[in-house]
């Protein structure tokens, strides 16, 4: 059996990274998650003209050099300049202007006065201490000069780049397209969620949680469908979703079992098509494959196989194809229960941090159809497989189950 680093490996090597396509800046949510194709230059110089680093007075410098707590300089303040003010101002020799933060500083001002070491007149302001030229003024280009590279290509874009981007005088960026996934659940005993489930039938919960799980990602759903146990419904199915989706995800139809659709679906066809066993648990068995050139995963049918092994094998791989790293959010965390661990596979185990954050626990049982303890977990632990019991004190890594993004 191949280990999950080789599986997942292997995943990761075999999908395409997707083109660039522009993007506007004015559609912050476009942007969020996205990875810079090219490197973004600024249009324009930051600042873009001198201005004020706080509420105070611009003044020259050399106009309150003999200032002191015992001796201040009084000048006449010629007027306020607020934020946002278009005028173009001018500072005469042994005056002063009172100006706000933000504000651009008149010609002939070098410094700016804050107004806590004054007397906050606006008739004639008390200054009570000298200042070097240059104190408090934002001068424009000090930041970026126009051309400048802003953000290299690469960026994962987050919140904290967005005004960067719109400050930049920028209308447009190239940016990698995110993976259109589309879902399909397969088997007869089906029924939509919100639906009655009748003797031998189950609610489709996977289908849900899976499209959960793209938007959680940072990925785009294309579709989600249910079908049946036949081979021929299955594969009518994928190749319409593959005319549309950069990625195709499957649930159930993967095991040993006489009535596999997945596995019927592609026994008689030319597409590179392997289904395979991997040591962990849960999710022994998987598939992929390409139908044409979209990619399809074959997960197991369990709701907690397939939430471990979309993580695992599709995260790492949409990933990839979207220009970001495969690696998913690490930590690690002390053991503050045992528990026992199956011989030579990898475990993935439900587990629950303690209120520090520091301590896990596992919660519920660990079977791969158990979804009472699915929940109420907070991460995946990394057992590896040549472990049994998992003993107080250690140290486990793991897999937050929250802002997997």
């Amino acid at each position: 059996m191949l280990t999950y680093e080789q599986y997942q490996q292997r995943l990761v090597d075999a999908v395409p990274r997707l083109p660039a396509e522009e993007v506007a800046v004015t559609d912050p949510v476009a942007l969020l998650g996205r990875v810079i194709a090219t490197p973004v230059r600024s249009a324009v110089p930051l600042p873009g003209f001198t201005n004020s680093a706080m509420d105070g007075y611009a003044v020259r410098a050399a106009d309150i050099a003999a200032a002191s707590e015992r001796s201040p300089v009084t000048l006449p303040v010629a007027g306020d300049i607020p934020a946002g003010d278009t005028r173009s101002l001018r500072l005469e020799p042994g005056t002063a202007w009172r100006i706000m933060t933000g504000a651009p500083v008149p010609d002939g001002a070098d410094t700016v006065v804050q107004v806590e070491l004054t007397d906050a007149g606006t008739e004639q302001v008390a200054i009570r201490a000298a200042l070097p030229e240059g104190a408090a003024v934002r001068h424009a280009g000090e930041d970026v000069v126009a051309g400048d590279e802003v953000l290299p290509a690469g960026t994962l874009l987050h919140p904290r780049h967005v005004p960067v981007l719109a400050s930049a005088g920028v209308q447009r960026i190239s940016a990698i397209r995110r993976p259109r996934i589309a879902i399909v659940s397969t088997g007869d005993e089906l029924v939509p969620i919100g639906g009655e489930a009748g003797h031998g039938q189950v609610v489709d919960s996977n289908g849900p949680m899976l499209a959960a799980l793209v938007h959680e990602g940072g990925f785009e759903l294309a579709a989600t469908r249910r079908v049946g146990d036949t081979g021929d419904e299955v594969r009518a199915v994928l190749t319409e979703l593959a005319a549309d989706a950069d990625l195709i995800v499957t649930t159930g139809g993967v095991s040993a079992g006489a009535f596999e659709p997945l596995k019927l679906a592609f026994e008689d066809s030319d597409d590179d098509f392997d289904f395979v066993k991997v040591s962990m648990q849960p999710g022994k068995p998987q598939g992929f494959g390409m139908l044409g050139d979209t990619p399809v995963f074959a997960l197991p049918g369990n709701p907690v196989s397939s939430l471990v092994s979309f993580l695992i094998f599709v995260a790492p791989a949409a990933r990839t194809m979207a220009g970001r790293s495969p690696a998913l959010p690490t930590g690690t965390a002390r053991v503050g229960e045992r528990w026992q661990s199956p011989p030579g596979r990898t475990q993935f185990a439900r587990v629950v941090y303690d209120d520090e954050g520091r301590v896990v626990r596992p919660v519920g049982e660990q079977g791969s159809h158990v979804l009472g303890g699915l929940a109420g977990s907070q991460a995946l632990a990394i057992v590896p497989g040549d472990t049994t019991e998992v003993a107080v004190g250690e140290t486990v890594a793991v897999i937050p189950l929250a802002g997997l993004a």
